[in-house]
């Protein structure tokens, strides 16, 4: 019929370039990656100085790996391995050596610090070609599943009720053994095991009480210590004792520092972080500070945002907001330093010219008297209010949407609050470098 197919002779030797820069094109992002990396200080990273012991990977091309492999959406630690093997920039940015999943793993938990001093390179860098120029800033959170399963959660009051039960269980299993010390029976073999099975279970149940009666007590220390700002007393009727924790407060077993979180009262239940970000609203659309809460409101991140952009040397002139961050509190402390464009209720943010809902009949049965929110309410409904809050929605929610769809993040592989942190700031940084290699080549 006269076809014509490409020739493809697996049988014949290859005969592969010898260099792998020759297999890695120029406009690689991976060479971006290297070249801010490498403005790292060693003096960050933990280096085995004495030089006893197996030689250890440098550790600028260890963080390279990281960040390059996390914003190429690469997480694990066993799939960056992998890709040490068959991904060629992967393999050109290690040198053609191959590091093992656990030396990857380890790394990445032990140098937070440096991966944090990337994320400030970065910002550093976009400040010096002119693409960061601080001033507004939208802050917003997202909701990322933790790695602990909902169903490994339990109550307070559960938790003491299983930990009586299992106490009662016990006593009858050492009981039984001791019945049958004299008696030549088959199965004696199984109860240590089961008894052992059940003192792990016990223990379980009292750190699970433990944590939640330390969290009590620090929640009841800062309210106390709010209250006595305002100079105000103790309300009661809270559904707790002062210092306990409520009966229907709940823990995860395997990740205690997650919670139970929803998106609103349509969505079901996952077991998450609150995972916020600040990005610059003035064009870069770049993470300027990130941390993580184990709370699904966002009531409190006014304050959190502004310290965690302070951390990192930021002075931030107006902050721009949704409806879940309303804080009137807030809204005082922080009005003689930062200029705020927070919606007061979803009909502040959700204006549409044609909207295909249908009507509301009811009107809100909530209405606002504080003088605090009604001053945010009508500056946010004047021109210039609308003008300015406009831009949320095309800077804050867009990073989110890449680091989900785009990178495909949606689940910390790291458990505890330090951990989780530490991974989100490394996502925060390797969506900054691709956003701003992407603006570079552009």
């Amino acid at each position: 019929m006269g076809e014509r197919f490409v020739n493809v002779d697996r049988d014949t030797p290859m005969l592969l370039a010898v260099d792998l820069r020759d297999w890695v094109p120029a406009d690689d992002m991976v060479h971006f990656v290297l070249e801010v990396v490498d403005r790292i200080p060693e003096s960050l990273f933990s280096v085995n100085r004495r030089g006893s012991g197996s030689p250890q990977y440098p550790p600028h091309m260890m963080t390279a790996l990281l960040i390059y492999c996390y914003s190429q959406g690469v997480f694990s630690s066993r799939r960056i391995e992998r890709a040490t093997w068959h991904n060629i920039a992967v393999r050109f940015l290690t040198g053609d050596t191959h590091p093992d999943h656990d030396t990857i793993c380890t790394f990445r938990r032990e140098h937070r610090e440096a991966i944090k001093e990337v994320f400030l390179q970065v910002m550093r860098l976009a400040q010096e070609m002119g693409i960061l120029k601080i001033g507004t800033v939208s802050v917003d959170g997202t909701h990322i599943k933790a790695n602990a399963s909902k169903h490994r959660s339990i109550r307070y009051d559960r938790a003491r009720e299983l930990e009586a039960k299992l106490n009662t269980d016990i006593e009858e299993l050492l009981e039984q053994a001791e019945r049958s010390d004299g008696e030549e029976a088959s199965d004696d073999d199984r109860l240590p095991k089961e008894i052992a099975r059940r003192e792990t279970l016990r223990e379980k149940m009292r750190e699970a009480q433990e944590r939640l009666e330390r969290r009590a007590k620090e929640r009841e220390a800062q309210e106390a210590e709010e209250r006595e700002r305002k100079g105000k007393s103790r309300r009661d009727g809270d559904g707790a004792a002062p210092g306990k924790p409520r009966e229907d407060e709940q823990i995860n077993l395997t990740d205690a520092d997650s919670g139970l979180m929803r998106k609103s009262k349509r969505a079901g239940w996952t077991q998450s972080y609150n995972a916020q970000a600040m990005v610059d609203a003035d064009g870069s659309q770049l993470v300027i500070a990130a941390h993580v809460t184990r709370t699904p409101s966002d009531a409190e991140g006014l304050k959190a945002a502004r310290d965690a952009a302070a951390e990192n040397g930021v002075t931030v002139q107006r902050m721009i907001a949704d409806a879940g961050y309303v804080n009137a509190d807030a809204f005082e402390e922080l009005e003689d330093e930062i200029e705020l464009y927070v919606a007061v209720g979803a009909s502040d943010h959700n204006e549409r010219q044609y909207d295909f809902r249908p009507v509301k009949r009811k009107e809100s049965k909530y209405t606002i008297r504080d003088p605090r929110l009604i001053s945010m309410r009508e500056k946010l409904r004047s021109e210039e209010g609308k003008r300015i809050y406009r831009v949320r929605k095309s800077t804050v929610e867009p990073v989110f949407g890449i680091i989900k769809e785009v990178l495909g993040f949606r689940q910390f592989l790291l458990r505890g609050m330090q951990k989780v942190n530490l991974e989100w700031d490394l996502v925060c940084t390797a969506y900054n470098i691709k956003r701003l290699w992407a603006i570079k080549s552009g």
